[in-house]
């Protein structure tokens, strides 16, 4: 009962170490100039950024920011959704550029059609 103990203990142990040590190094290809994958920090600096242009988004009257998805990665965030206007669209991209720690902003938000 003990061994049983003793080895599942091991296992887990095991899996941690290398989710851990997969969190914290990059993809790159041979020639890549980019990662697609981050560190812990970087996926912690993007969650908090994606939260505070979330936020704005939520604080702009004008915007119906249920139907605005946000996501970021490395700084960049990228907007999707389905928006009534193209002035709503414009004001969308501005907020989340106003956000600290934005780097740029990738608009994939449509047009509702009528």
């Amino acid at each position: 009962m003990k061994q049983l103990k003793y080895i599942s203990t091991m296992l887990v142990a095991g899996v941690l170490v290398t989710t851990l040590g997969c969190a914290s190094t990059s993809n790159k290809s041979e020639g890549a100039t980019t990662s697609s994958k981050e560190s812990a920090g970087e996926y912690i600096d993007d969650t908090v950024i994606t939260a505070k242009v979330k936020a704005a988004v939520l604080n702009e009257s004008t915007l119906k920011s249920a139907e605005i998805n946000v996501e970021t990665f490395k700084g960049v965030v990228q907007l999707s959704g389905f928006v009534n206007s193209e002035a709503d669209i414009k004001k969308a991209v501005e907020v989340a550029k106003g956000v600290k720690g934005v780097t740029s902003v990738k608009n994939d938000m449509h047009l509702k059609t009528k």
